[in-house]
């Protein structure tokens, strides 16, 4: 056992499953997350990510930044911050899901004048920092992403990850000397986010969506919108052409203006994954960022908004894959690339050849999750559905004297034996996929 990492093995994860799901819960993503031991409820709209739950978050975040590493730089924006740029940008008191709170004399423990915004965007602080480093035309344009931790002050934090008051977000922010430059990058965002999506296992159902520009712009903000039963939103499509509209945009006088009959398209619901605004001179012209141009005159910035939720993609994919036994993790983002199930003692041949398995699995970097337990085969078995990993391998007594191994696919019905080197085939064709 001493070449077996503890978090490999499951008689050492930091949860154990659970046989009923938490009554204050009506959401399946946050029932079957909680119940198979991947994130802790601590209230309303806020979870714990638990060794599996992180496992998957992070995974997905991976997709997402290769994604964004193509587009912009990484950078790391504080949670906490002034009220004042907020009052500049005439959104403190407009934003109604901004979280405020008031700061603390750490001597007297008593309460201070100061008062700080939790972000919920960061418009407020990016815009300013680029505003000092790019000046000029041949600064631009210039692109910066985070993933971070968000907070909304929710109303209605009751879909488990899919509406949090505490979440990740991936925004990414970008800044360009006109409107064409910023509907070119624009649209290279699109094609990345459905790259993003499609590695994600959601491709095929996930669809771009017209929707309201808020008070960013007077055109359209895109939505991507994955079909989802259980989702809050009501999208008409139109799978001909690959587009969506949101129902705030469904009026006659739209479908006049956009030539769209919009009777004839689908009503479905979704869930909506992630979203981008053309920004335009809105912040620019709040923050009086200004870049000298070609002729040496001063020009407002052009600006563009992009937001993923890796947190509420969790939620997503389980709302969207899950069974009746359990999460079914597509390999892209599973914690595990195989769940390993032996049926013997510690010590037993069939102990002793499962060490082996996982020993040559880790050395080509397979992930495993070594079920080393002493339970009975059909407690062993109701786990694995739960937790979800994508292929199930057993090793028993039997199927040592047969010289197999036993595999089953999450989702399939029947187990078939294969031998250790078909076994390691199909899992190295899986991870380059991947």
């Amino acid at each position: 056992m001493s070449g077996i990492y503890s978090q490999m093995l499951q008689s050492k994860l930091f949860t154990k499953t659970k046989k009923e799901g938490p009554k204050d819960e009506v959401s399946k993503n946050a029932i079957l997350l909680i119940r198979a031991g991947f994130i802790h409820k601590e209230m309303a709209g806020v979870y714990s990510f638990l060794p599996l739950g992180l496992k998957v978050l992070r995974r997905i975040e991976e997709v997402i930044r290769a994604e964004m590493d193509k587009l912009g730089s990484e950078v790391l924006l504080p949670a906490l911050s002034s009220p004042e740029p907020w009052k500049q940008t005439g959104r403190l008191e407009t934003v109604d899901v901004l979280m405020k709170t008031i700061g603390a004399n750490d001597l007297s423990l008593q309460k201070s004048d100061a008062s700080y915004i939790l972000n919920s965007t960061h418009e407020e602080i990016i815009t300013p920092i680029a505003k000092e480093s790019n000046s000029s035309y041949k600064d631009l344009p210039v692109a910066y992403y985070q993933i971070q931790t968000k907070f909304r002050n929710e109303a209605r934090a009751k879909s488990g990850l899919l509406r949090g008051r505490e979440f990740r977000m991936k925004d990414l922010y970008s800044f360009h000397k006109d409107e064409v430059d910023l509907k070119e990058y624009y649209d290279k965002v699109k094609e990345s986010y459905f790259t993003i999506f499609k590695k994600l296992g959601l491709g095929d159902d996930t669809f771009i969506t017209l929707a309201s520009g808020g008070d960013f712009t007077p055109d359209f903000s895109h939505e991507f919108q994955t079909l989802c039963e259980s989702g809050e939103d009501l999208i008409y499509l139109d799978r001909a052409n690959k587009i969506a509209y949101n129902k705030e945009v469904v009026t006659p006088e739209m479908s006049k203006k956009l030539g769209v009959d919009f009777e004839k398209l689908e009503q479905v619901k979704a869930c909506e994954v992630g979203n981008i605004f053309p920004l335009n001179t809105k912040f620019s012209k709040a923050f009086n960022y200004n870049y000298t141009d070609e002729k040496g005159e001063e020009q407002l910035v052009y600006m563009g908004s992009y937001g993923i939720g890796p947190s509420r993609l969790m939620g997503v994919i389980v709302e969207k894959f899950a069974d009746d036994m359990g999460l079914v993790w597509p390999h892209q983002v599973s914690p595990f690339d195989v769940h390993l199930v032996v049926l013997g003692e510690k010590g037993s041949p069939a102990f002793k050849a499962a060490e082996d398995v996982y020993q040559k699995l880790t050395e080509r970097g397979i992930e495993v999750l070594l079920d080393d337990r002493n339970l009975r085969a059909g407690e062993k078995f109701a786990e694995a559905d739960l937790i979800g990993i994508p292929l199930r391998a057993v090793i028993s007594e039997k199927t040592l004297l047969l010289k197999k191994v036993e595999i089953k696919a999450r989702g399939e019905k029947e187990a078939r034996l294969v031998t250790s080197v078909e076994l390691f085939s199909y899992l190295d064709a899986h991870k380059k996929q991947t």
